[in-house]
């Protein structure tokens, strides 16, 4: 398909996101001592940035390739909460976020020196409540026939308590399910369409291996186990491997020059979502996502890909 179409096609596609919100405040600032009080470098703050976190930055990359996003989540009723509805309005994502008096917004604060050298990451967070996790699968049974395809993006903030249910319902429905995995226990996902673990999460589940065909039989026997159409391992600078029911596909790392990798995962199972949805298979899909990844990684902080970025050349 030429990038015209892919992007035509993009565009028709509608995308809803449900997982663990967060804002990534970033306070930026230069360091010329060390304090007296402690062996730790004194930073002089000169400005802060805040960007969408977590499924908030998912959704966020899946609208900047031009797909309509509806967003389902959770936030406090807070500072952060407010701040991260403000950052979603300014990228036109349709956000559905309930509020919980009783949580914080979940918030990953970086400090940040000279040459973005990143010095300190402080978390704020709190599980939400089992009541407004139940007016959030509600709406979740509501929305999703206005879809082409589910990503559940798990960040084991407790955002997800009802996962098996939301695969279950998108799945009566026949609509996609990818998921970007967390954790040791991987069979709350049973029934998906699509996971995307790292090498780090799929060696978690799977246990070591020896070689690449074992790492193949590995992958297989849990694809199978959890009766996922598709597993993806994404491994960093070798690239990723899709296993399906029609075998194994790799492609390579295309990163120019990497800066962070702050929230890659999320750029590649946004931009795997929006290609499925625009009709791609799981290769095409996957071979987008990957030059996605390379582009990504190369801007500093959680960050998005431009389809002038992406489809710069025919497909």
């Amino acid at each position: 398909m030429k990038s015209e179409g892919l992007v035509k096609a993009i565009k028709r596609a509608r995308v809803l996101v449900v997982g663990d919100v967060m804002l990534d405040r970033y306070w930026f600032g230069e360091v010329s001592r060390i304090s007296p009080e402690a062996p730790v470098p004194v930073l002089k703050f000169d400005r802060s940035e805040d960007r969408p976190g977590g499924a908030a930055n998912v959704a966020r990359n899946a609208a900047a390739l031009g797909a309509r996003v509806t967003l389902l989540s959770v936030v406090g009723r807070d500072e952060a909460g407010r701040r991260l509805k403000e950052l979603l309005r300014e990228e036109a994502i349709g956000a559905r976020l309930h509020s919980d008096r009783t949580i914080d917004t979940t918030v990953k604060l970086r400090v940040i020196g000279p040459r973005r050298h990143q010095l300190l990451r402080v978390d704020f967070e709190t599980v939400p409540s089992h009541e407004i996790l139940r007016s959030k699968l509600a709406d979740y049974a509501k929305l999703i026939a206005g879809c082409d395809a589910v990503i559940l993006s798990d960040y084991g903030k407790g955002g997800l308590a009802h996962i098996k249910r939301m695969i279950s319902i998108a799945r009566r429905h026949f609509k996609p399910v990818l998921i970007d995995p967390k954790g040791g226990d991987f069979s709350r996902y049973q029934g998906a369409t699509l996971i995307t673990p790292n090498l780090d999460e799929f060696r978690a589940v799977a246990g070591n291996w020896k070689s690449t065909r074992e790492f193949g039989e590995r992958a297989m026997q849990l694809r199978r186990r959890l009766k996922v159409e598709a597993l993806l391992v994404t491994q960093g600078e070798k690239g990723m491997t899709l296993f399906s029911r029609d075998g194994r596909f790799h492609v390579p790392a295309q990163a120019r020059e990497v800066s962070d990798v702050s929230g890659a995962g999320d750029t590649v199972i946004a931009t795997l979502a929006v290609m499925l949805a625009g009709g791609s298979n799981f290769g095409g899909a996957v071979r987008i996502a990957n030059r996605a990844a390379g582009i990504v990684v190369g801007k500093f902080g959680t960050a998005v890909v431009r389809p002038e970025e992406l489809f710069g050349k025919d497909e």
